[in-house]
């Protein structure tokens, strides 16, 4: 099930193309500012996104170049009335993988969502059969961890768990975030599952050597960095 975040001010619309696609099976989240938008695509996890050019507060130029600088690789489609070539050029530019314009067919509009997330998984299927960060190395395919070259043996659960830091380096994870992704469970507060193998992670990736990887934010998560 593929996540969408549609960055879109006019409600008609955005109720629209919503209703329209989870229709078609997908979940989609709404915003109505570019700077709500933004924040809320750096935090979370979106295989696509939609954006508006003409937004409040933040452009869809503006937020496709940030979340670009930010190295987020996501596939975007720009959406807007705007449909000279320089305006196809500067959302292209700014990072976007496809451009439709206003008023377009719903049609077209899936067919083109349909095409960028099979490039997307083509390309991820080709580049992350492995995960790396500093010495540290996880192959998702045979399972295998190591740092430095020295092998180390991971449980299921924490093979996941450190998939998960991977994924995300230098991006705090809170700890119902880790919950959810992890053991697919409400967190519950009255729980230290989560703490207890991030300690068993933590005692497995860094025994032995000097530099730490795993840092704890005390009150908010944990963040690999």
């Amino acid at each position: 099930m593929y996540r969408i975040g549609l960055a879109e001010d006019d409600q008609k619309i955005a109720s629209l193309i919503k209703n329209g696609l989870q229709e078609q099976g997908y979940v989609v989240e709404m915003f109505h500012d570019g700077k709500a938008a933004l924040d809320a695509f750096i935090a979370k996890d979106f295989q696509l996104l939609i954006l508006d050019v003409m937004m409040p507060k933040l452009s869809g130029i503006d937020i496709c170049t940030q979340l670009r600088n930010s190295d987020i690789k996501v596939p975007i489609l720009m959406l807007t009335a705007l449909g000279t070539i320089d305006d196809k050029v500067n959302g292209l530019a700014a990072g976007a993988d496809d451009y439709l314009v206003k008023p377009f067919h719903f049609r077209e509009l899936t067919a083109r969502i349909e095409a960028m997330l099979r490039r997307w998984n083509f390309n991820q299927n080709a580049i992350e059969s492995k995960l790396t960060f500093e010495d540290l190395m996880l192959d998702l395919h045979s399972k295998e961890v190591s740092r430095a070259n020295q092998e180390i043996n991971l449980t299921a659960k924490e093979f996941h768990l450190l998939e998960l830091f991977m994924r995300h380096p230098n991006k705090l994870l809170s700890r119902q975030y880790i919950a959810e992704q992890v053991w697919d469970i409400n967190f519950d507060t009255g729980t230290n599952v989560v703490d207890v193998y991030v300690n068993f992670l933590r005692n497995k990736i860094e025994k032995g050597f000097d530099k730490k990887l795993i840092h704890t934010k005390i009150g908010m998560g944990y963040i690999l960095k």
